[in-house]
């Protein structure tokens, strides 16, 4: 069997859609890695990699293989990068892998309002199509109980620029970042982040704690309660309630979630909605996620 030519600084994390990309780390860890509610990258130390060692990975992988269409730039916010360290690194994926149709990154809000519209459009015409912005919450006491280091008008702001300058964008909202206390503040503001910004993609991933929550719960506070099972159900009905959005493809299919949402919003919400209720007033009679093939 032939070795992969890329090695690889686990953890590796992709969005669920990247299930069939090539996985390029051109950072390790995570540039903020302060959220208490993440342990993704704990383990490690953010630092970029040397353009050298990315670009040797491509030409290797390259040599290898013929057909590669979807490229997703690791690790936690490759975004974070200057466009002298990001653009040498799409044209070297261009150049080498010329079937490539998509080319991906996880970004926080920060790193999209730290560029500016010229450098942003710079990535996008060297082949940048695709961000991930883990929103997570469009509640600002939300985010600053999580320490998320952003807020609602931040998030929004972010999403309509790189909108505009033809970044495609798909968004994260983690179902129960609240709690039981801020549960109908966060589904309600959240909505509002994708009703401002009218993103092509929305996700709910079910806010999870593999490594246990004691950071979590020492940050958020003493009124914290995990949300049951009904309780999360509930909180998703109120954010599609709640949502008014032109054409946004909308997921629930992480492996953390209960249960599997897919449509596009607004046109499926009703559909949406239904199947949310019935998981709420007949669970057992809705093909529910196991509780053992849940998780990261």
């Amino acid at each position: 069997m032939r070795s992969f030519p890329i090695q690889y600084h686990e953890p590796l994390f992709r969005p669920p859609s990247e299930a069939n990309s090539l996985i390029l780390q051109v950072t390790l860890g995570c540039s903020w890695n302060r959220c208490t509610f993440c342990e993704m990258y704990t383990s490690k130390s953010f630092r970029p990699r040397p353009f050298a060692e990315i670009d040797a990975e491509i030409k290797a992988v390259a040599r290898r293989y013929r057909g590669i269409r979807k490229v997703f730039l690791a690790d936690g916010n490759a975004l974070v990068l200057s466009n002298r360290r990001l653009l040498p690194i799409l044209a070297s994926i261009r150049r080498e892998l010329p079937d490539v149709e998509r080319i991906s990154s996880y970004a926080m809000p920060a790193d999209v309002l730290r560029k500016s519209d010229d450098e942003l459009r710079e990535l996008v015409e060297a082949g940048l199509t695709l961000i991930y912005v883990g929103v997570e919450s469009g509640n600002d006491e939300v985010l600053r109980r999580v320490q998320k280091g952003q807020t609602q008008a931040e998030s929004i702001e972010a999403l309509q620029r790189a909108g505009r300058v033809g970044l495609r964008r798909s968004v994260m909202i983690l179902n129960g970042l609240g709690g039981t206390t801020l549960l109908e503040q966060h589904a309600i503001d959240s909505a509002h982040v994708l009703n401002e910004t009218q993103p092509e993609f929305a996700a709910t991933l079910v806010v999870s704690f593999p490594l246990g929550d004691q950071r979590f719960r020492a940050s958020f506070g003493p009124d914290w309660r995990l949300p049951d099972q009904r309780q999360l159900f509930e909180e998703v009905a109120l954010l599609l309630a709640n949502c008014q959005l032109e054409r946004t493809e909308f997921r629930s299919n992480h492996a953390s979630n209960y249960l599997v949402l897919k449509g596009t919003l607004n046109r499926d919400r009703n559909r949406l909605l239904a199947q949310v209720r019935r998981a709420i007033e007949a669970p057992d009679q809705v093909p529910l996620r196991p509780e053992w093939a849940r998780g990261l």
